[in-house]
């Protein structure tokens, strides 16, 4: 009887099917996967380059005022022994304002606030006694400063630089200073207007009071910022970074942003998401074009194939490579290692992962960490000290030495000194915040780091501490007392040792005092 055939297809024909359907599987796939990843990169490129550029301006900006400062400074100097010379003073003020272009006008000014001397003479201001917020601070705080931007009586968007003028024998004499108006040309102002980016991106400044002090728009100058993201960071004080935000007109950007130092400005660079993400569709339609004829020739299957064995193996032996960096075991355990012996180099170096973070997280503790009071060696107040001077992060030092402490030792004993030692440590512990690094850097010596804060917080915490050592009693040796020196690295200029070395004067202060006392040394 005979019967149709079954139509049937041969192992080619299926093979070139099979290969086929996993060419077209593959390419949407890759394509997919290229669109996203190139996506994100062009996002993070961008935002990383707006940092950088923002970064590179606030430096540029910071090193301009304190080239500002230098000059007054060093005018300050010469300033003492010519104050009866209207002639000079007035010469001086003229050089200071022509010879950078760093100021609008310079005002050389006594102790009673009168004008001396004053750059253009335009600004009829010689002998008049000034009452705007710059001379006023200046006169008040007899120190070098930069005011924050306020509007002079002229109606001017001001930022006023000065330094105090002091005698051979230490009487403040007055100041001299510079004006800056931000909303005029001067070198600041063509700083930040040369900003070379274009396809809608642009930069703006603003202060610590959210006031514009730079923007593209000069009708902008001196309002104050709306509801943004970026901004709401610099005026807490969070540092630099890069985010994707909306700005006050609602508009999808990607921004990155730096903050000054010494005046907590923040310099804002960004970039519409759109006007960065234009290009991508048709670089997208390019590749395909291009990529099409080389995927139907080749062997589809097998690459897939092959892709799929090597995968694990490729991403295992990544993890391994990366073994000390931030997140590997998390990357290693994320890997599918579909097939056994995949699943056995995974597990296999999972265990040794972890064997390895556990001994050079505990060899890393016990290196920085003194064995007796659990505190922080010499080691350990290294690495803290390096962290902080990278970050440029404001610290106060105190310096502490058991008052007569061999003493305790040859009288009651090295057992009794050693719990003198521990009970020191646990009055330090309840006198300090949690971000605080408290070491033992000697047999008595010891140095408590206060992150963030200022002299008299510092002086304060000091105080608690000697007052609570002195009450304290201590099973064998009685009661003891400490001797304290604090500093405060806004005081001292220089390295990190500087400020070490100040603290140990200071502490050497209190002893020379009679020591239970606490210490400090005039400003370097």
């Amino acid at each position: 009887m005979w019967t149709k055939p079954v139509l049937r297809m041969n192992l080619r024909r299926l093979i070139v099917l099979v290969a086929f359907a996993s060419a077209l599987v593959s390419l949407a796939n890759t394509f997919y996967a290229s669109y996203s990843v190139q996506r994100q990169l062009l996002i993070d490129t961008t935002l990383e380059a707006n940092h950088a550029y923002a970064s590179k301006l606030a430096s540029t900006a910071e090193d301009f005022l304190q080239s500002a400062r230098q000059q007054l400074a060093y005018s300050a100097g010469s300033l003492p022994s010519r104050m009866g010379d209207d002639a000079w003073l007035t010469d001086e003020a003229q050089r200071l304002r022509l010879q950078t272009n760093s100021f609008n006008s310079v005002l050389i000014v006594d102790a009673d606030g009168k004008v001396l001397g004053v750059s253009p003479e335009t600004l009829a201001l010689k002998n008049r006694t000034l009452d705007s917020v710059g001379a006023v601070q200046a006169l008040r705080e007899r120190r070098p400063l930069v005011t924050q931007p306020y509007v002079s009586s002229a109606g001017n968007l001001v930022v006023f630089i000065s330094h105090p003028i002091v005698g051979k024998d230490g009487r403040y004499l007055g100041y001299v200073g510079g004006s800056i108006y931000l909303k005029q040309k001067n070198i600041l102002y063509t700083m930040l207007g040369q900003h070379y980016y274009r396809d809608g991106s642009y930069l703006y400044v603003v202060d610590q009071n959210r006031r514009l002090l730079y923007h593209p728009d000069p009708e902008r100058l001196g309002d104050l910022a709306g509801k943004n993201d970026v901004i709401d960071t610099i005026v807490a004080q969070q540092g630099g970074g890069n985010r994707r935000m909306h700005n006050s007109l609602g508009v999808d950007m990607l921004a990155g942003y730096a903050v000054m130092p010494s005046t907590g400005w923040g310099i804002v660079a960004q970039r519409p998401t759109a006007m960065t993400l234009a290009p991508l569709n048709q670089l997208m339609a390019n590749t395909v074009w291009h990529s099409l004829p080389i995927a139907l020739l080749s062997l589809p299957f097998i690459w897939w194939l092959a892709s799929l064995i090597s995968r694990p193996l490729m991403q295992l032996a990544d993890g391994a490579r990366r073994m000390d960096a931030p997140g590997t075991a998390e990357h290693i355990a994320g890997i599918r290692a579909w097939y056994v012996e995949a699943a056995q180099i995974k597990k296999a170096l999972l265990k040794g992962l972890a064997l390895l973070q556990n001994k050079i997280g505990k060899l890393k503790t016990d290196v920085q960490t003194d064995p007796l009071t659990g505190l922080s060696n010499r080691r350990g107040m290294a690495a803290a000290l390096d962290v902080w001077q990278a970050q440029a992060r404001p610290f106060s030092v105190i310096a502490i030495d058991i008052d007569h402490f061999k003493q305790v030792n040859d009288q009651w004993g090295h057992a009794v000194g050693d719990d003198v030692i521990l009970r020191l440590a646990q009055l330090m512990r309840a006198c300090s915040r949690d971000a605080d690094v408290l070491c033992r850097t000697g047999g008595d010596e010891f140095i408590m780091l206060l992150p963030d804060a200022d002299l008299d917080a510092a002086l304060q915490v000091a105080e608690r501490l000697r007052a609570r050592v002195a009450a304290a009693v201590i099973p064998g040796a009685g009661a003891i007392t400490v001797s304290l020196g604090v500093v405060s690295s806004e005081q001292e200029a220089g390295t990190t040792d500087a400020v070490l070395l100040a603290a140990d004067a200071a502490l050497y202060v209190a002893k020379e005092n009679g020591r239970n006392c606490v210490g400090i040394t005039e400003p370097a």
